[in-house]
């Protein structure tokens, strides 16, 4: 025959369910509270898009020259200079800047000579090259561009000359930040709106906001990076502002 559970075991068991019962009705309550608090706030994310056009355009290219004397690469860096200022005025660039000229003393190995063993060994000889970078900024992009298209007309003529792709900019970026960010922070607030009224609710105040990335990309492009984008290679472009805000509800 079965024993009967003695008393104290039937107190310490009622105890310990009556203990799991409170843990449980606790997490529970605790549960619905973050719901609560949950619904008392939205947060979302408002922004504001701009198409632009440039404003201002940065051109570069560069002349190079090598002789075999530091003398002899002045020379022709000079004379291919001239050449190229005067290029430059007939296409109506007047602002070019020459930064200062590098120079490169390069080993060449242009033969070879019998050693005292009759062994071959390669005689290095000592060439200078110079270059020099021209740079030109404008706002007449254009004019630039046109430029840009006629520089193998330096090339016919003997000169080593080479030209990088051209960086197109938006100076007023910084203007429009402010009235961009404006515009963003409204949108994020008629979302706001519209996502609560589905629920009966409504924005009382905004509780905090978080100004995100400004994002400047090619015209209609989807890049973006986690620190904002300043693309140069686009003349026509895209400006994005975001703001992330979070609203209290009523």
């Amino acid at each position: 025959m079965t024993p009967l559970p003695k008393p104290h075991l039937l107190g310490v068991l009622a105890g310990l369910f009556l203990a799991s019962g409170l843990i449980i009705s606790t997490t529970l309550l605790t549960r619905t509270w973050l719901k609560v608090a949950d619904a008392e706030s939205i947060s979302v994310t408002g922004s504001a898009r701009r198409n632009v056009n440039s404003d201002l355009v940065v051109w570069r290219g560069s002349l190079t020259v090598e002789s075999p004397t530091l003398l002899a690469s002045q020379g022709v860096l000079g004379q291919q200079e001239a050449i190229t200022r005067k290029f430059l005025t007939a296409q109506g660039v007047t602002n070019a800047q020459f930064h200062p000229v590098v120079i490169q003393r390069i080993q060449v190995r242009a033969g070879k000579q019998t050693g005292e063993a009759d062994s071959e060994t390669e005689s290095p000889t000592t060439r200078f090259r110079l270059s020099r970078t021209i740079e030109v900024r404008s706002g007449d992009i254009d004019a630039v561009l046109s430029m840009d298209a006629k520089t193998s007309e330096l090339v016919n003529q003997g000169i080593e000359f080479a030209s990088s792709s051209p960086e197109f900019i938006w100076t007023k970026a910084g203007e429009a930040k402010i009235e961009m960010l404006a515009d963003a922070a409204r949108d994020a607030r008629a979302r706001a709106e519209q996502i609560v009224s589905q629920g009966g609710r409504s924005i009382a105040r905004m509780r905090s906001a978080k100004m995100g990335v400004f994002q400047v990309t090619p015209l209609y492009s989807t890049q973006n990076t986690w620190d904002g984008m300043n693309d140069t290679t686009s003349r026509e472009k895209t400006v994005t502002a975001v703001v992330n805000a979070s609203y209290a509800l009523q």
